[in-house]
């Protein structure tokens, strides 16, 4: 069972994020300051730590994700530059928290020091292999039907694969089938999101850095490219990046080689990458924001996913499954949702697509009676 501590000054936040992970099958401990979360730390090996903004991190080499009250561009890149594994605002965003903390618990290690001169950190309890479950795809539509076909096709070879679609259609669930159903199954899935991390910080997220490559670097790290290695590196929202970013990623793909940032070494690495975008590239492309030869090598197939209004024949089997998930989630049974109620759901147009609607399913789990019916649907959407 993977160990998180909790480090935040705010009893009521250490409880809140306590419940919550408790509940999701980890184990926890919480420390109010510095000094207890090393004496924590001395007598339990954690995979990961919650830290408040300003306290501490205990000695080692434990990965962290910082939680801050303050949401600025600076705090963000001040974060991961010090290490941090992802940088999440409060109020925290429980699914994003979540995901974060499986993607660390289930990533390799990071390297140790270059230097042998360092003390090494204490020592890691070693992680287990072990089968990441993903996700059925919900639906019988042409459009999944079809999506289904290409995963079962191109799924068992090497070929980079492109998915597109809007926001909230279900990118990364198609990414995770692909790696699921591939020979690469039991190695890292790495995900990486191209628009989330800062243009200064991008080459080190990808490629890594050495010790004392930059004001912040005080240790060497592995960018995703290495966590990836023998797996897949999945990078999510590439029409959002820099072009210098993609100068960098087309050599990568090119040679299968990186060089961490303050290194001209270069690692071999065998990743097969899988990019995904809600942004048409080839309008990208003449407008001079992307590479048409990064393109062409990361779209050698591309996986259109559907819109759901494109699949309202989908919408009831998804609310079934919102229906049980979130209401397992909150320890109820689940809740009877009246026909017409469902109807009234598969009209509205779902601009946020998959992602608006189970929002919209647990709102009215929370603020309906004892069934959904379709004057709540008409009030709460």
């Amino acid at each position: 069972m993977p160990k998180v501590l909790i480090l935040d000054r705010s009893k009521s936040m250490r409880n809140t994020l306590r419940e919550r992970l408790e509940y999701e099958g980890f184990s926890t401990e919480a420390a109010e300051d510095d000094t207890a979360a090393e004496e924590l730390c001395r007598r339990v090996p954690f995979d990961v730590i919650l830290s408040d903004t300003g306290c501490r991190m205990p000695e080692g080499d434990v990965p962290f994700i910082v939680l801050s009250s303050e949401a600025s561009i600076d705090s963000a890149v001040e974060a991961v530059r010090s290490g941090a594994r992802d940088f999440l605002t409060k109020p925290v965003d429980m699914n994003r928290l979540l995901k974060s903390i499986r993607r660390i618990v289930d990533e390799p290690d990071s390297d140790s020091s270059a230097s042998g001169a360092h003390a090494p950190a204490p020592a890691r309890r070693p992680r287990r292999a072990r089968a990441v479950q993903v996700q059925e795809i919900i639906g019988s539509s042409a459009g999944i039907e079809r999506v289904r076909q290409l995963i079962e096709k191109v799924a068992p070879c090497d070929a980079r694969v492109l998915i597109t679609g809007e926001n909230g259609t279900g990118k990364e669930l198609v990414a995770r089938w692909l790696h699921a159903k591939s020979p690469r199954a039991a190695a890292p899935f790495v995900e990486v999101n191209c628009a989330a991390i800062p243009s200064e910080l991008i080459e080190s997220e990808l490629f890594g850095h050495e010790r004392g490559a930059f004001t912040s670097a005080i240790k060497q790290r592995k960018g995703k490219f290495e966590q990836a290695d023998g797996g897949t590196l999945f990078m999510d929202e590439i029409g959002d990046m820099s072009l210098a970013a993609q100068a960098k990623v087309l050599r990568a793909l090119q040679e299968n080689k990186v060089s961490r940032v303050g290194s001209d070494k270069d690692i071999e690495v065998d990743v097969r990458v899988i990019a995904a975008t809600n942004k048409n590239l080839r309008e990208e492309i003449d407008k001079g924001n992307f590479r048409e030869d990064l393109y062409h090598r990361i779209g050698v197939v591309v996986v259109r996913v559907p819109a759901l209004r494109e699949r309202t024949e989908d919408i009831p089997g998804l609310v079934d499954h919102f229906v049980r998930t979130i209401c397992a989630e909150y320890g109820l049974p689940p809740k009877p949702i009246e026909p017409k109620a469902l109807r009234a759901l598969q009209e509205k147009p779902w601009t946020g697509n998959i992602r608006e609607l189970r929002n919209v399913i647990e709102r009215l789990i929370i603020l309906s009676d004892e069934k959904i019916a379709a004057a709540d649907v008409e009030c709460y959407c």
